[in-house]
């Protein structure tokens, strides 16, 4: 039979084998499937305790099944998950046991939006496992501004909103702008130049806005840079990037997270029509309660007026009250008196009751009973324990070499009494001793078929 795996089968009828076919199915793919590139989704994925990592990988009208070793697995940096578009590298196989076509890979990597996807959960597990987006760092955000800085860039519409917002709802309000650029690689430190220079400026809230955009246009919102600028801030910080379904690092580090920048500056922008009639409603509260705290003293002072009475009124109360207590103190202390005779009552019959002689004969009838019930548990005892002898004894006897040689085996023993178990152990001519079930034999290795060998016939 040919074992070229390309050559095509014979006219006449061979047949091959279910793994012959397998084998040469695989050989042949792998051949021609050497080193592709392949593109899709992950699904399906599992992490066995082997280390290896297998997957399917998918697109709209087909799928592939792969599989990931754990010595190539260890080098793949992505942090992997089912849904995660990537670009794979690897030789096309035939898993032959069971006839599964599938892809051998050596090399895993994001693809397109995916990367960014990647380094955004990236960093967002290692912030939260830093603690920068929990509920304890966040700073509440002031009631009344009166300074507010605005971190964006210093034309188009973000901040004409922002403006447009606080110039209608709180015009006295004073905005200060520090411009930044907000998109592009180069955008990142000026960022985080413009947060540090805004917190120095004492302001009461920060805004940091940018219009919407793809997550490439967002994404120096993204970077840990920016995070760490924000939560340095002292001053609270308000996000507000992108459109209300846009989602930012930022967003989270951030005290509070706008949906839009105009949401943002209406946070912050207290309604002067709103504040006109709290100052009115308070007013009136105020009247209220000031005219019903002088209606309340004026009553109290009447009460105490007509509570006014002669020093000599009130010495003749003490002296009454003075009597009563002297009463009830008298009744008191009889009846204190008569508990404690009662008690002394109660204890001399309690303690007859606990008198020694009493319990001495109870343990002398509890000991009594105990010598009669020690010979037969003794008796008891020996008995299990020459059982459990009996069964030991024929437990051992049952794993006795000597039980071993009756049966007509031995045991071969060096000259120091070790026993040999391999040839290797052995030389030519080496004497040793073959202990039996009765008695033993002094023998000689002739050839223990390791070395070819020649021994004299005269030794």
């Amino acid at each position: 039979m040919n074992n070229d795996p390309f050559a095509r089968l014979g006219l006449d009828r061979q047949v091959l084998t279910v793994s012959q076919l397998n084998g040469r199915a695989r050989v042949l793919l792998e051949d021609v499937f050497s080193n592709v590139w392949v593109e899709g989704e992950l699904s399906n994925l599992a992490r066995p305790a082997s280390g290896h990592v297998y997957f399917t990988l998918k697109d709209a009208g087909a799928q592939v099944r792969c599989a990931l070793f754990r010595q190539n697995a260890a080098r793949v940096r992505a942090a992997l998950r089912d849904g995660l578009a990537v670009k794979v590298r690897g030789k096309v196989s035939l898993f032959e046991g069971r006839g599964d076509y599938q892809l051998i890979l050596d090399t895993v990597e994001p693809a397109g939006d995916g990367a960014l996807r990647l380094a955004f959960e990236a960093l967002k597990d290692k912030l939260t496992a830093e603690g920068l987006f929990s509920a304890e760092r966040k700073q509440p955000l002031p009631a009344h501004p009166r300074r507010i800085g605005i971190v964006t860039s210093p034309s188009g519409a973000v901040i004409r909103d922002i403006i447009s917002v606080f110039r209608r709802r709180a015009p006295q309000v004073e905005l200060t702008v520090i411009p930044t650029p907000v998109q592009g690689r180069e955008a990142i430190a000026q960022i985080v130049r413009a947060l540090g220079l805004a917190d120095r400026h004492g302001f009461d809230a920060i805004i940091l806005a940018r219009g919407g955009g793809s997550l490439e246009d967002l994404w120096c919102f993204n970077e840990e840079a920016v995070a760490r600028a924000v939560d340095a801030c002292v001053t609270p910080v308000v996000s507000a990037i992108g459109h209300e379904t846009d989602v930012s690092i930022s967003d989270f580090v951030a005290d509070v997270r706008a949906p839009t920048p105009t949401a943002a500056a209406e946070l912050l922008a207290p309604d002067s029509n709103d504040l006109q009639r709290q100052v009115a409603s308070l007013q009136r509260r105020l009247l209220l309660r000031m005219q019903h705290r002088l209606a309340h003293d004026r009553l109290r002072l009447d009460g105490l007026a007509r509570r006014l009475r002669h020093p000599g009124e009130k010495l003749r109360q003490q002296a009454q009250r003075l009597d009563d207590l002297d009463m009830r103190l008298r009744r008191a202390f009889a009846a204190a008196q008569q508990h404690r005779q009662q008690r002394v009552v109660h204890l001399d019959a309690r303690l007859a009751a606990q008198h020694p002689g009493r319990t001495l004969a109870l343990l002398a009838q509890r000991l009594e009973q105990l010598r009669q019930r020690l010979p037969k548990v003794m008796q008891e005892r020996l008995r299990a324990e020459r059982l459990r002898l009996q069964a030991q004894a024929q437990a051992l006897n049952i794993v006795s070499p000597l039980a071993t040689l009756g049966r007509g085996y031995s045991i071969l023993l060096d000259s120091q009494g070790h026993a040999v178990r391999r040839a290797e152990q052995t030389t030519p001519g080496q004497r040793l001793t073959a202990r039996l079930g009765e008695g033993e034999l002094s023998v000689r290795v002739e050839d223990n078929h390791v070395a070819p060998v020649t021994l004299s016939l005269l030794d």
